[in-house]
């Protein structure tokens, strides 16, 4: 229906996650009708991140450098590490300015069933890291998922003796009414609750 190198484009947008072939559409008629500049600096910022983004060499997480800039931060408690799956779990955690430890980016979660088992992931790098840094305490901040708990309880078993464990607080969302909670989340409030 379109000329080849516009199917093209629209196949190549379709393949991003979260984006269907309508939304792919919207977005190529939209880079067709941008400057050929604004086009250009689309093109050449996904080509300078391809070339320049690596994983950081001790934690995993997005860097330009050998290290992140959260890993070469001095000012970052290195005897805590907080183990996330994925580099956007950095950002959010990051943004809640209240963590000041380091990371460790697992690249994903233990999901037998889409064979993804403990040595596809950086397991054995963060065991390494608690052996041979002053590690106190590793803080599981695995997605509250069935793959997630099962990565968190994975990894608090092989850590057990070696550090202090800890897992992300989970209960209820500010703003969500109790009657809309399901058990799971609703049970780990009350198991979670606190002094006031």
């Amino acid at each position: 229906m379109y000329a080849p190198s516009v199917d093209n484009l629209i196949a190549q947008l379709a393949r991003l996650p979260g984006v269907g072939r309508r939304t792919a559409q919207r977005l190529a008629f939209h880079l067709l009708k941008a400057s050929e500049a604004d086009a250009n600096a689309l093109a050449d910022a996904i080509r300078e991140v391809k070339e320049r983004i690596r994983p950081c060499s001790r934690c995993f997480n997005l860097a330009e450098e050998e290290l992140c800039e959260i890993c070469a931060d001095a000012r970052r408690d290195g005897s805590l590490i907080c183990v996330v799956e994925d580099p956007s779990d950095v950002i959010a955690l990051e943004r809640t300015h209240e963590y000041r430890g380091l990371y460790h980016v697992l690249g994903g979660a233990l999901s037998p069933i889409d064979g993804v088992d403990p040595e596809h992931l950086r397991i054995a790098e963060l065991l390494q890291r608690v052996e041979g840094d002053e590690v106190a305490e590793v803080l599981l901040a695995t997605n509250p998922t069935m793959t997630g708990e099962a990565t968190a309880a994975y990894l608090a078993d092989r850590l057990r003796g070696r550090c202090r464990v800890t897992r992300l607080a989970s209960g209820l969302p500010v703003g969500g009414d109790l009657e809309y909670a399901d058990e799971v989340t609703l049970g780990r409030a009350l198991a979670g609750r606190r002094e006031m």
